[in-house]
């Protein structure tokens, strides 16, 4: 793989099953600002890099579509049709598939739904009938780029795009509002 285009995600240099761990600082940050209840679903969890740093916040499940050697749960689950109802889900899904697992995310979870996404994912007219129809909270916009993991190593031309933390609560109403992490 060509670590230098496959950040942005260009055709056959993008990672297959858009594979890209967290690094776990960035999960950390979220945890220095929200608390949740309960039993977190990682459903999107590759090789446990965002389990590993839930485990010392909640209990955690974890699974992945992907059933190669990476995966550090159970592989072999498709978390948009596969389901389950569970307290919380917290997970950096595949960008190719940000809006369907926000949207199933949020059948799923009976508190808090938080996904790492990039900041473009505010923009657009399906995600914006989207975000008026759901209990979006806070996006927490990272001040300083996050590096992206390849493979266990970060990206040549890592941090070239902006991400946040996206938190819904199921127990919120009023309209969402913005924070900035600069830890």
């Amino acid at each position: 793989m060509n670590k230098s285009l496959s950040i942005v995600g260009f055709g056959k240099n993008r990672d297959s099953a858009d594979f890209y761990p967290t690094p776990p600082q960035t999960t950390e940050a979220l945890f220095k600002r929200e608390r949740f209840d309960g039993v977190v679903w990682e459903c999107a969890c590759g090789d446990g890099a965002m389990v590993k740093v839930i485990e010392k916040y909640n209990s955690c499940m974890a699974s992945d579509i992907r059933t190669d050697c990476y995966v550090y749960a159970e592989g072999g689950v498709d978390f948009l049709t596969n389901y389950k109802e569970v307290p919380n889900i917290i997970t950096n899904p595949p960008y190719k598939y940000a809006l369907e697992f926000a949207q199933t995310a949020l059948l799923c979870a009976e508190k808090k739904v938080a996904l790492l996404l990039k900041l473009v994912f505010l923009e657009g007219i399906s995600r914006y009938n989207f975000f008026r129809n759901s209990p979006l909270k806070t996006v927490y916009v990272f001040c300083k780029r996050q590096p992206i993991w390849i493979r266990g190593e970060v990206g040549k031309n890592s941090g070239l795009i902006a991400y946040a933390w996206f938190v819904w609560d199921k127990s919120y109403k009023g309209q969402p509002y913005i924070d900035w992490i600069n830890d």
